[in-house]
């Protein structure tokens, strides 16, 4: 087992507000997420709040997209908090945490995710770090995130 942390940064031209707003809502996210177009037909759940704490939304589809459930489990103008669940490709629990700082011009934001590497991902966590794995999919999500929101 051993604990893993990945974290990426970019700066956004938008009110922290409108950031807040677009990661605030899963049913916002097919808007920006980088996972969105890995399966068209994927089936998608909404439970609980609308948005914020207590909003949950779960997933299934093809191999590529996986299955799984998050959660927001804390909100506020400043961090939106998210217990990520995985079922598939392989079992996974971790923290993701949206950071946004009002900076100069609009946000900055952070998005972290912290868990650790058991079972199948631990053994994938011998052959490619989490950076290699998930590093350009953060990346490619801020880019999306920085479009949606300045547009």
């Amino acid at each position: 087992m051993s604990a893993f942390e990945l974290v990426r940064r970019t700066h956004v031209a938008a009110d922290p507000a409108r950031v807040h707003d677009l990661i605030n809502d899963f049913r916002k996210w097919p808007a920006w997420s980088p996972w969105e177009g890995l399966d068209p037909a994927m089936q998608r759940d909404y439970s609980g709040s609308d948005a914020g704490v207590g909003s949950h939304y779960a997933w299934s589809g093809n191999r590529k997209a996986g299955r799984g459930s998050t959660e927001i489990t804390d909100s506020n103008p400043q961090e939106v908090g998210i217990d990520l669940h995985f079922d598939k490709p392989f079992k996974a629990d971790n923290r993701i945490v949206f950071e946004l700082t009002p900076a100069e011009g609009g946000t900055d934001v952070a998005w972290t995710m912290r868990g650790e590497q058991t079972g199948l991902s631990g053994l994938f966590g011998k052959l490619f770090n989490m950076d290699r794995l998930v590093g350009g999919d953060f990346e490619k999500g801020l880019a999306r995130l920085k479009t949606a929101a300045e547009s």
